[in-house]
C-alpha cells in the first residue's frame, strides 16, 4: 500500500463535548444553587450523604466551581461583545 492509497486529513475529530459546555448564564445559575443545595444538605447530614463528608463538600464545590466559570466565561463575553460594538459606534462617528 503507498502513501497515495491512504486518505489523510489533518482535520482532528472531537464529538464529545462536556456536559457543561451548553449551558449558558441560567444554567451555570442554576449549578450554583444545586452546588449549594447539595452542600447545604451534606451539612445536614441528610439521607444519601457520603460517609466522609469532605468528600460531599467536595462534590458539591465543583458543582459550584463549574458554574462560576460559566457564570463568568458568559459574562465576559457579553462585555467584549459590547465593547467591540461601542468600538465600531465610535469608528462610523470618527467617520
Amino acid at each position: 500500500m503507498t502513501s497515495k492509497d491512504v486518505e489523510q486529513t489533518d482535520e482532528r475529530h472531537h464529538p464529545l463535548d462536556p456536559w457543561w459546555a451548553d449551558l449558558g448564564t441560567w444554567g451555570a445559575v442554576a449549578l450554583m444553587a444545586f452546588g449549594g443545595l447539595a452542600a447545604v444538605w451534606v451539612f445536614f447530614r441528610l439521607p444519601g450523604t457520603p460517609q466522609e463528608l469532605a468528600t460531599g463538600y467536595y462534590q458539591a464545590a465543583k458543582v459550584v466551581a463549574i458554574g462560576l466559570v460559566i457564570a463568568g466565561t458568559a459574562l465576559l463575553s457579553r462585555e467584549r461583545d459590547r465593547g467591540a460594538a461601542t468600538g465600531k459606534a465610535d469608528e462610523a462617528v470618527r467617520d
